[in-house]
């Protein structure tokens, strides 16, 4: 044999790094849940229930207690629906996320992270991972790993379950379809990426997302900050100041900043409904946009404006905000 497949080479260093099956203790001992994101471009189409469905066998055979399934774009939609599922996750005394994202051109990423018990969910760093070109093979690589493992998880569910949302979104109350007053009187606080701690860790792993290298994300902050710039001074007329690492409510108040923008990205139709906002067939609006909304921090009230302006591009969700702004 002229070479070792770089599966096996990937499997050989993760059974040095962890033991047996190179698999985390924490998932041969414990339940976990299962945090699907599934990119609508890659071929065969599949939904991420389908692929759930496909992959449970192999979850099992490596020795995890999957307990149930969920799509990652609806946990991570904002910090506090993300708040929300981590309480219910530490309620059922989860000891494992497992990420699953299928990439445009069909790739397959698997990553096991041991659950942190807060919002951010996984740590950002020693997270278990492989990956396949394709869903079949995926599963063909955890049934043959799946023949060295012992795990101490017994009596497990041989369907997966898709449980209801545990959490709520109790956020969704808050959120108003009108502008903010007194715009003029306070400064708003932009935060930069990066800038809203490590909540964000989550959605790092969607399925056009995963993989971008620090560059890019380098790159993409710098394109922000230049655009952001840019809009604001031809569309905001009051005072602004960008936000480059966490600050916290008390410390912005204090430094006459009681508005901030915020900023969700997620799939259109659950992005309006956790909004309070009516839409038919949400299923079925299912592209990635941006929206923008302001939060005012003394009474924690979410202004989304008067009309629905998010799109994929963000320049143009944030142009259609800032222009709403200005309407009674």
């Amino acid at each position: 044999m002229k070479y070792v497949p770089a599966l096996l080479l990937i499997f050989l260093n993760f059974f040095y790094s962890y033991g047996q099956g190179g698999l985390p203790d924490y998932f041969l001992d414990g339940k976990s849940v299962v945090l699907v994101s599934a990119s609508p471009q890659a071929r065969p189409s599949m939904e991420w229930q389908e692929i759930s469905e496909l992959m449970h066998a192999g979850l099992l055979s490596i020795g995890g207690d999957p307990v149930g399934y969920y799509e990652l774009e609806d946990i991570a939609l904002s910090p506090e629906v993300q708040a929300g599922y981590a309480s219910a996750f530490s309620k059922r005394l989860i000891r494992s996320i497992v990420l699953l994202t299928r990439k445009s051109n069909g790739q397959v990423a698997l990553h096991i992270a041991p659950f942190t018990g807060n919002t951010s969910m996984v740590p950002s760093s020693g997270i278990w991972a492989m990956e396949s070109d394709n869903l079949e093979d995926l599963g063909n690589s955890l049934h043959t790993m799946g023949q060295q493992v012992k795990s101490k998880n017994f009596l497990v569910l041989e369907i997966p379950e898709f449980p209801n949302s545990e959490a709520g979104i109790e956020s969704s109350r808050r959120f108003l379809a009108r502008n903010p007053l007194n715009l003029d009187a306070f400064k708003l606080g932009i935060p930069l990426s990066g800038a809203a701690g490590d909540a964000g860790l989550l959605m790092s792993f969607r399925y056009d997302l995963l993989g971008k290298s620090d560059q890019a994300v380098k790159t993409e902050q710098e394109a922000e900050k230049s655009g952001l710039e840019q809009l604001f001074k031809e569309l905001y007329p009051y005072g602004i100041e960008f936000l480059t690492n966490p600050r916290g409510d008390a410390e912005l108040v204090r430094d006459r900043i009681q508005f901030v923008l915020m900023r969700l990205e997620g799939k259109e139709g659950d992005l309006m409904e956790s909004m309070g906002l009516p839409v038919d067939n949400p299923e079925e609006k299912t592209r990635i946009v941006v929206k923008y909304y302001i939060r005012l921090i003394v009474r924690d009230e979410l202004y989304i404006g008067p009309e629905w302006d998010a799109d994929p591009d963000w320049r143009k969700a944030l142009s259609g905000f800032l222009n709403n702004l200005q309407k009674k």
